[in-house]
């Protein structure tokens, strides 16, 4: 499975963005500030760029699991071996306060947040168990 996020809006403290799944739109997304950062840099450009629970992960392609959040309780999209960041899930919340570096699904209806994200983390979290349990790959791209 394959997904894609297209960051759209790039402001000075979140950053908007479309995901796509299979070539499909499914919903807004909602990250941290972006930085410039991209899967190619040195590690220790990225710890020097980067702001602690502020800054939306790099730019490139990270292999997806669904596994269960410790912190969250409950199965999860987890995004693996993303350079100078770790536990980035795609998870429900409204503002950049709840993302902590990772990708909040939902409808960018209101500016600077996404709404309903409860009901698109469910479907996603769906789709992609049904993937995993039919031993499909995932992955995301993630481009500006």
């Amino acid at each position: 499975m394959e997904l894609k996020l297209q960051r759209r809006f790039l402001c000075s403290d979140y950053t908007i963005g479309s995901l796509f799944v299979n070539g499909e739109y499914f919903c807004d997304t909602l990250e941290d500030t972006d930085r410039g950062l991209t899967q190619s840099m040195p590690l220790d450009l990225i710890r020097k760029i980067k702001i602690a629970h502020e800054t939306a992960i790099p730019t490139g392609c990270y292999k997806v699991i669904v596994n269960l959040s410790p912190s969250k309780k409950r199965m999860l999209p987890r995004l693996l071996d993303v350079p100078g960041f770790s536990g980035i899930l795609i998870h429900r919340g409204n503002t950049k306060n709840d993302s902590s570096g990772c990708i909040l699904a939902g409808e960018n209806k209101v500016k600077g947040k996404v709404i309903n994200s409860t009901l698109y983390e469910k479907k996603l979290v769906e789709l992609l168990t049904d993937a995993q349990e039919r031993s499909e790959e995932i992955r995301i791209e993630i481009i500006n």
